[in-house]
């Protein structure tokens, strides 16, 4: 049946609505025979992540997944119908943890609905955890915590999530954390983040402030490894990744997540790589160092920092990468477009548009290679 591209949102959001032939049953995703990608299961189909990073007018899924759900299922309708097979999701700590050791039950049950959404729409989903992105949003309690017990805290975050998950087919891998740290020495009480917002987050979170001579990329592997145990001990089949930042020519791996030294906790290598003008192949280079024998995950892209055709080269040249994650806010292409029409367009959303343009363009070529 041929439709009409603008139509397919509607028609996608239009089935979650009124309940029409609920959708076939999701397969699960697991390593590919060879290690170096994915595949379906029970399919034997490959399956190469093509999604996008979610969140709507700026604002994280907790702030109004609870009061505006439909919201929340058109843009999922919305991402369907750009071409994302994989959607990530970033779940903040104080939202789901009442106490050291009392997940919030009513966060865990709008997740469950939230799995349910997925497998409707044939969305999988990227759950990125212990997010500590706004301040406000994060308990007192937790970061006057030592480091063991931030750690005990960030396991039972991850038990409570896996076993809420453990179910569900529309979970595509487990992000333990966005971007840590490994601080180089000892750091003051309660100084756990890198005090530089970013559109007034602060994406980047220290794992301990007091190292006691533990080399850094030791520490990066002992912490890394903490979280796959407790998560793997109610999912056990379940893949997982961290979210790590990019190696640089000047710093080398100066977070301290050095890809060799933690490949042997994770099922996959994920890196945010958001490349420079002029410098794409630096970026390409970039990409190769965490290139250490396990599929490869760009889990975050944007031309932030460079034009849409350099980006466009850096993803057709790193063709060793197993999936790419880019970004979604919440404005289909088609408002965007009106709003150029109109000549009301701003410089942030005309960057949107050649970005969600770029996707839907690249998307058959990616998801089926």
């Amino acid at each position: 049946m041929f439709v009409k591209p603008g139509l397919l949102p509607l028609i996608v959001l239009a089935r979650l609505l009124i309940g029409c032939a609920p959708a076939p049953a999701m397969d699960r995703i697991a390593l590919s025979k060879d290690g170096h990608g994915f595949i379906l299961i029970p399919s034997g189909k490959p399956f190469r992540p093509w999604g996008l990073n979610y969140g709507h007018d700026g604002r994280l899924i907790e702030d109004f997944w609870e009061s505006d759900w439909k919201t929340l299922e058109s843009d999922f309708a919305e991402m369907k119908a750009l071409g994302a097979n994989a959607v990530r999701v970033h779940l903040q700590l104080g939202k789901f943890m009442d106490t050291a050791d009392r997940p919030n039950e009513k966060a865990l049950a709008l997740l469950a609905k939230l799995l349910d959404l997925s497998e409707r729409v044939d969305l999988y989903l990227d759950l990125t955890g212990l997010a500590c992105y706004r301040k406000a949003d994060v308990p007192a309690w937790y970061d006057a915590l030592s480091d063991e017990g931030r750690w005990s805290v960030q396991q039972r975050f991850w038990e409570a999530i896996a076993d809420r998950c453990r179910m569900s087919p529309a979970v595509f891998c487990y992000d333990f954390i966005n971007e840590p740290f490994v601080p180089g020495g000892r750091r003051k009480s309660g100084d756990w983040y890198s005090g530089q917002p970013l559109g007034g987050y602060d994406f980047v979170q220290f794992i301990a402030l007091d190292p006691r001579g533990t080399p850094r990329e030791d520490l990066a592997r002992q912490w890394t490894g903490a979280m796959a145990k407790a998560t793997r001990a109610r999912d056990p089949s379940r893949l997982v990744t961290v979210g790590m930042l990019p190696w640089t020519p000047t710093w080398g791996f100066l977070s301290g997540f050095v890809p060799e030294r933690i490949a042997p906790e994770v099922d996959f290598i994920s890196v945010h790589v958001y490349p420079e003008k002029g410098k794409v192949d630096e970026a390409v280079q970039t990409l190769k160092k965490f290139a250490v024998g396990k599929p490869l995950v760009v889990e975050e892209t944007f031309p932030l920092a460079c034009g849409i055709d350099e980006l466009e080269n850096f993803i057709k040249r790193a063709d060793f990468a197993a999936g790419w994650l880019g970004h979604y806010d919440g404005q289909p292409p088609a408002e965007l477009k009106q709003l150029r029409a109109a000549g009301k367009l701003s410089i942030s959303q005309s960057l949107w548009l050649d970005w969600l343009e770029l996707f839907q363009k690249l998307g058959a070529r990616e998801r089926n290679r």
